[in-house]
């Protein structure tokens, strides 16, 4: 027997396909999409994979089962030496844990906010006290003019800069094309890459960017609101140039067309890609426009398109640099209001008191928090990891262009940001 056994070895085990692998993980998320509407953000893959979705129709345990099958596989896959092989391995990891978290929640069994941020979206953020923001208000008290509460001097002031509903279409169309002329300046995007602007109503968010694949994308701006003069440049950055039409335009080219990766031809709005897209799309309105180069091109072409005086801009501006300081509010709004600490009219009144929110405006943000919770981390401390990675080491213009741009194009979770 130790004779036939020395004339007939094992047969070597089956080399493990990631490729098949990530088919499967394909059809995992669109089936999750089946429980939650809000789960696919936008997918551009084979018809295939959403037909045999539908057609099995898997419940959440079994999605849930799966995907810990398929994460422990990938365990298995040894890359060697090959980096990209590796970031692939963990991206497909990291994806699958969120997908798990998002069935914990959508099946009623949610965990405390720093948990959920962490198997989401790769992080957890700090936690601020009402110390951080009151120091901020302490400065923009002094700033904004005339009397009674904070809050309402700044909505007050800031009614000034709206722009007027029939002056949307060319002030948001000029801010787009502006954001896309600076954008192509260092960053070359597919020749055939164009977008399409639609004015919406009652929905929870401002602005959306749905990308339909082949360098096209949806985007859609809620005129429920008013909307600010400055909200025209953050819109068409963080919507589009360089923002998430010009991210996902260069996933699509350089990991899906280019490398072969069907697993990028689904965005899973709650997984660590999240992340880099809002950090991404925030910090580019200032990679775009840095130092008062916004200021000066809204002053000289936004403002006179939307027929507003430019007598108090300069303040305006002041105002808008100390809110935007502000921004972490929203973590803590959600953090306790999703933990159970806060009712929602408390989590409301807090936007209003150190988010220096518009009481409408903060009642809409307790709705993005019903349907997305704890995906407000991503804007605020999106772009602040965003920043810290392209910034450092003092770089300069064209250095953080180049950093900007990799990151765009490439597999990177938000902990290589940290790297």
């Amino acid at each position: 027997m130790l004779a036939l056994a020395a004339c007939n070895p094992p047969a070597p085990e089956p080399k493990i396909n990631i490729n098949e692998l990530a088919n499967e993980y394909l059809f995992l998320e669109l089936s999750m999409g089946l429980h939650d509407k809000a789960h696919v953000d936008a997918y551009f893959g084979p018809e295939a994979f959403r037909e045999a979705a539908e057609s099995e129709a898997m419940s959440l345990g079994d999605i849930e089962l799966a995907a810990g099958d398929l994460a422990q596989r990938l365990v298995d896959i040894d890359p060697g030496d090959d980096e990209m092989l590796a970031m692939r391995i963990a991206g497909l990891r990291a994806r699958l844990q969120a997908l798990r978290m998002r069935i914990a929640i959508i099946g009623g069994n949610p965990v405390e906010f720093d948990q959920e941020t962490l198997a989401l979206f790769g992080v957890e953020t700090p936690d601020k006290d009402v110390t951080h923001f009151q120091s901020i208000l302490d400065e923009l008290d002094a700033r904004v003019p005339g009397e009674g509460p904070l809050a309402k001097r700044v909505e007050t002031f800031n009614d000034q800069f709206v722009i007027p509903l029939d002056k949307l279409p060319s002030v948001f169309e000029a801010a787009m094309d502006e954001c896309r002329v600076r954008t192509k300046k260092h960053i070359d995007l597919p020749e055939n890459e164009s977008f399409t602007i639609e004015y919406v109503n009652d929905v929870p968010w401002s602005g959306y960017n749905w990308y339909q694949g082949d360098a096209q994308s949806l985007i859609q701006v809620n005129t429920d609101f008013p909307i600010y003069i400055s909200r025209a440049v953050d819109l068409g950055c963080h919507e589009g140039y360089p923002g998430h039409h010009t991210f996902n335009a260069l996933l699509e080219e350089n990991l899906v067309n280019g490398q072969g990766w069907l697993e990028y031809s689904l965005y899973p709005l709650f997984s660590p890609q999240s992340l880099i897209a809002e950090g991404s799309g925030n910090y580019g309105i200032e990679l775009a426009f840095p130092g008062e180069e916004r200021m000066l091109y809204e002053k000289e072409v936004l403002f006179p398109l939307a027929g507003l005086d430019v007598e108090n801009a300069d303040l305006y501006y002041e105002i808008l640099a100390l809110t935007e300081q502000l921004n972490f509010a929203h973590n803590e709004a959600a953090r306790d209001y999703l933990n159970g600490e806060m009712t929602r009219e408390e989590a409301a009144q807090w936007l209003q008191d150190y988010g220096m929110m518009r009481e409408d405006k903060s009642l809409q943000r307790t709705r993005f928090i019903d349907a997305y919770r704890s995906y407000v981390i991503n804007y605020n401390y999106g772009k602040a990891m965003v920043a810290d990675y392209v910034e450092r080491d003092g770089a300069n213009a064209d250095e953080r262009w180049a950093r900007f741009e990799k990151m765009l194009s490439s597999p990177m979770l938000p902990a290589d940001l940290q790297k």
